[in-house]
């Protein structure tokens, strides 16, 4: 019985030191950026957070709205789904139960303050007597940045692999509601 313990215990030995040794020797290695860590999944730094936040609150404060607050789960959300995007950068929405804002631009020098302000300058297009948006013109992401109802937002940017810069926002709860007025 002792032996069939000792034999038990020197397998699990050799199994958690092999695994340690391969952990030890992964996190020495650099992995390529195309393949995000688990922290780069759930953080976002306080400038970046505030890059995408203070416009936001900023155009929703001109309208007497309540500021939006940050949520990680969105950021989370944002950020898995522009790492779908990573391959093609494509303006695709991902479906999910959050409004979207989506954004791209060519090259990796887009800032978070770009894409809010590309949708914050829909506003010009957006008629709040008709509640709809000028014929031939897009506003619905202004009009998301803006829905009063709307209480978190979370938002990522990643580079894509062909360079170009992918930033998508989302929100909750969804705006666009049809036949609502934003605000």
């Amino acid at each position: 019985m002792k032996i069939l313990f000792l034999v038990g215990f020197l397998r699990t030995f050799l199994i958690l030191t092999s695994l340690f040794s391969l952990t030890f020797s992964l996190s020495t290695h650099s992995i390529p950026s195309r393949f995000p860590s688990r922290r780069q999944l759930t953080t976002t730094s306080y400038t970046t957070i505030n890059q995408f936040l203070t416009p936001h609150n900023i155009l929703r404060s001109k309208l007497g709205l309540p500021p939006l607050r940050w949520s990680k789960k969105l950021a989370r959300y944002a950020y898995w789904w522009a790492n779908q995007r990573r391959g093609d950068c494509s303006l695709v929405h991902s479906g999910g139960d959050f409004g979207e804002n989506l954004f791209w631009g060519s090259g990796k020098d887009w800032t978070p303050g770009d894409a809010v302000a590309d949708w914050a300058d829909e506003r010009r297009y957006y008629d709040y007597y008709t509640n709809s948006c000028v014929q031939n013109q897009e506003c619905l992401h202004y009009t998301q940045m803006v829905w009063r109802r709307t209480t978190r937002v979370g938002c990522a940017k990643v580079k894509c692999w062909n360079g170009d810069t992918f930033i998508s926002c989302n929100y909750d709860p969804h705006g666009n509601v049809i036949g609502q007025r934003p605000f």
